[in-house]
């Protein structure tokens, strides 16, 4: 009987190559696109949990309030974890992570910038069993000059020879490491990723005991069984000893007044598997993904799943008449039902496997933009492993199941009486009301695909608004024609003499030294500062060490005062406030002059107020920011007039190999660091965009469907119309008319729902554009003009029939 099915389901097939054709493609493009959401979900939510303990391990951090602002830090101070291990006999082993910037590596006269650099205790591979190829993870990292590193790094550095003992030297540093031990390269999908694991013995803040210095991500592996919350709550009592001695003697007031005044300081923990998805934090070691965007991901591919399937079904039942006269001869014949049921759904689930293979065909073409978009690697390999290999062919019975059971049942429905006397199908095709009820719900199906569409346009037109918003708005600095040579401090004490030359080049106007920089990596520093009358109201502020030539540089305007000067030898206690600063302080009246205290018990004054610019992405509002005088080395900050950037950049260089041969000359420009911010939200537009059109070209697929269908149904109205003399455009508004007022009322759902969705996402951003009625006048416009099209290909096709055709039955 099977067999049968398949031969006739194969012949079927065959017979209507093109129904069957966009059948089968319409399919194709829904799993496609679904296989590879699902991809791009299981490696988003894996992250981390390949570590064996993932269940048990945890990240402290810090939050709190002060002076009105919100703090969170992924962080914890040098002794936290050390106290919290020596207290709770429930942790069985912590470790810290601290990351120190971008270190030359040389050996054998060879120099090397590395980025993946970080400091860790001797016990972080006991947390995190990351096996080594190479040495004893229990001892690796016992050596203050232990160094471990990956086995491309090894092969980088050394070839073929045995990495184990060799010395790298990091001169800008001053310092000197010993191979000790070599990992594989780190998993993909682990929250953070590093080449060189270097003692935490070497660094020289591990010993501090100061808990609300925030510079450490601290992971404490608790015993199997732990009450992770019983043990939080234990973790911030014990906390509260030590934060309170240290608010007693920075700020001189007690815990109890500190809290009063609305200030507080908490510690948090949480679960490695929640950090890559759930975690936003302004100091993560590595960007996170967004569980947000996972829900978003999800959605989409089951709604162009379900769209594909919709789309299966308006197909099947539009080419019903082609298939009535067999059903009749069937249940004539003897056939019940339930076969006929069962022959259609063989049927879909044929096409279905059809579609599946074509379908994994359209991944291995899609999968490197699919990367390119999400950052990922995937490869056609995946789905060859083994629970693909299963979970593939399952997942197509399903589909065809799913898209095939509604025809199913709509074709077997058919009364042989009426099929084989001629009739249409109309409602003497099926008892009571079963056709009406057909038509409404195909009318409600496409609604559907269409308030879908309409939907992912208007996010995808406001995710490109935000963009261009954010890009174009304002920041408060000149980021064009600014460039940043990196890695200045390798210079040493041949820094300045570079920033001096390169200041006389012609093709220069401004070159500052500092480490620090509004966008991209940077040093960054967050302090407690307090006016020094008023010891009791601390305020975080972030704190660039600048030069005289920081703010003409990037253009950074001031509202009062003015700029540091070398002809001001008291300005080496100077301040520059930002606006937020002021307001802050409730200093709007006459800020000049007044003292500010820092953490370090440094008394400075301020010399000038400077216009808020955007040191942070515009998904946080400005803060608070202090500017002393100094500079830090890290960067030069070069403001140039030319359009010759090659000849620039080589003169530049020149200068820098004269000065220096243990680093490579390396640079960036100012505007290329600021749209690498924005990434994120870069990629979920383009992704947007791309799965809002293969939404409308299978919902297009669908509305042909119907249409094919309402025109074969109509076929003897249109008919007897043109014998009566209608026009071929009248019949053309009869027969559309029905299907854009789908459209439109699609539209009407559509609209509400997409500005409460993308009116939601905007909330991430303190900085945000407005969502226009245009907008939905734009995405409901091109749906309907989309649709118009579609349908008055098979409205002008049934227009322009001949009628006698469709009267000859009569």
């Amino acid at each position: 009987m099977l067999k049968n099915y398949l031969t006739i389901a194969i012949r079927n097939i065959s017979r209507n190559k093109a129904f069957s054709a966009i059948n089968i493609l319409g399919l194709a493009i829904g799993i496609a696109s679904c296989l590879l959401i699902i991809l791009f979900v299981l490696d988003e939510v894996s992250y981390d949990k390949h570590f064996s303990k993932a269940d048990r391990i945890y990240r402290v951090g810090f939050n709190g309030r002060l002076n009105q602002e919100v703090l969170e830090f992924p962080m914890a101070g040098a002794p936290v974890g050390e106290q919290l291990k020596t207290t709770f006999p429930e942790i069985e082993a912590y470790t810290r992570i601290r990351v120190n910037g971008n270190p030359f590596v040389t050996y054998n006269g060879q120099t090397f910038k590395e980025t993946t650099f970080a400091y860790v205790d001797p016990t972080f591979f006991q947390v995190f069993d990351l096996p080594l190829l190479q040495g004893n993870p229990a001892t690796a990292l016992s050596d203050p000059s232990g160094i471990v590193i990956t086995e491309e790094l090894a092969r980088k550095y050394f070839g073929k020879e045995n990495p184990m003992g060799k010395v790298l030297d990091l001169k800008a540093w001053n310092a000197t490491y010993k191979v000790t031990g070599v990992i594989a390269k780190m998993p993909a999908n682990t929250h953070f990723h590093f080449d060189l694991l270097a003692s935490m013995h070497s660094h020289g803040l591990a010993k501090s005991d100061f808990w609300l210095a925030f510079n450490f991500y601290t992971y404490v592996l608790v015993k199997p069984g732990t009450n992770i919350n019983q043990l939080e709550t234990k973790f911030q009592a014990e906390a509260e000893r030590f934060i309170a001695k240290e608010v007693k003697k920075d700020v001189g007031v007690s815990m109890a007044e500190f809290r009063k005044a609305g200030n507080d300081f908490r510690l948090f923990v949480q679960p490695l598997t929640n950090i890559h998805l759930r975690s936003q934090y302004k100091f993560e070691l590595e960007p996170n993904g967004n569980i947000q965007y996972v829900y978003i991901f999800l959605a989409i591919a089951g709604f162009m799943l379900l769209i594909a399937c919709i789309n299966f079904m308006n197909l099947s039942t539009a080419g019903a008449s082609k298939r009535a006269k067999e059903v009749g001869i069937r249940k004539v014949l003897g056939s019940v039902r339930q076969q006929l049921i069962f022959q259609f759904i063989s049927e879909s689930v044929l096409i279905s496997f059809c579609a599946l293979a074509m379908a994994i065909f359209l991944v291995s073409l899609a999968l490197p933009v699919f990367n390119d978009l999400t950052g990922k690697a995937f490869t056609l390999e995946l789905l060859m492993q083994p629970e693909y290999l299963i979970g593939l062919p399952l997942f197509g019975l399903l589909v065809g199941v799913l898209a095939g059971s509604y025809p199913a049942f709509y074709l077997s429905g058919f009364r042989p009486v009426a099929v084989l006397k001629g009739s249409s199908l109309g409602s003497k095709l099926f008892s009571g009301n079963q056709w009406w009820g057909s038509f409404r719900l195909r009318s409600v199906l496409v609604v559907f695909q269409f308030f879908i569409s309409i939907s992912l346009l208007v996010g995808t037109v406001v995710v490109y608004r935000q963009l261009t918003y954010m890009q174009q708005k304002a920041v408060g600095y000149s980021k064009e024609q600014v460039l940043v040579v990196q890695d200045s401090y390798a210079l040493k004490k041949n820094e300045k003499i570079f920033r001096e030359k390169i200041a006389q080049l012609p093709q220069v106007l401004q070159a500052s030294i500092s480490g620090n920089v509004p966008v991209g990596y940077s040093e960054e520093s967050n302090n407690g500062f307090f006016p020094q009358d008023r010891k009791d109201q601390p305020i975080v502020m972030r704190q660039y060490n600048i030069d005289e030539n920081y703010l003409p540089a990037l253009g950074i305007k001031l509202v009062a005062g003015r700029n540091f000067s070398k002809d001001f030898k008291t300005d080496s206690l100077g301040v520059l406030l930002n606006e937020a600063a002021v307001m802050a302080l409730n200093w709007q009246e006459k800020p000049l002059g007044r003292k500010i205290q820092d953490g370090s018990a440094r008394v400075l004054h301020v010399v000038g107020v400077m216009k808020d610019f955007h040191f942070e992405s515009m998904h946080q509002k400005i803060g608070p920011m202090a500017m002393t005088y100094g500079g830090n080395s890290g960067s030069v900050l070069v403001k140039v007039k030319t359009d010759d950037i090659p000849a620039l950049l080589a003169a530049l260089e020149n200068t820098w190999n004269d000065l220096t041969a243990e680093a490579p000359f390396a640079y960036s420009f100012l505007d290329d660091r600021f749209a690498e911010v924005y990434q994120a939200e870069q990629k979920l537009g383009e992704i947007l965009g791309i799965f809002a059109g293969l939404t409308i070209f299978i919902a297009c697929l669908g509305l042909f469907g119907l249409a094919t269908f309402t025109a074969q149904q109509r076929r003897k109205e249109i008919g007897i119309r043109k014998v009566l003399g209608a026009s071929v455009s009248a019949i053309v508004a009869m027969l559309s008319k029905d299907f854009l007022k789908l459209v439109l009322f699609a539209n009407i759902i559509a609209w509400p729902l997409a500005w409460y969705g993308m009116h939601q996402w905007l909330q991430d951003f303190a900085y945000r554009t407005a969502i226009s009625w245009w907008i939905f006048a734009l995405a409901g416009g091109l749906a309907i003009f989309i649709a118009l099209v579609t349908i008055s290909f098979q409205a002008v096709k049934a227009a322009v029939s001949n009628p006698v055709k469709s009267l000859r039955n009569e």
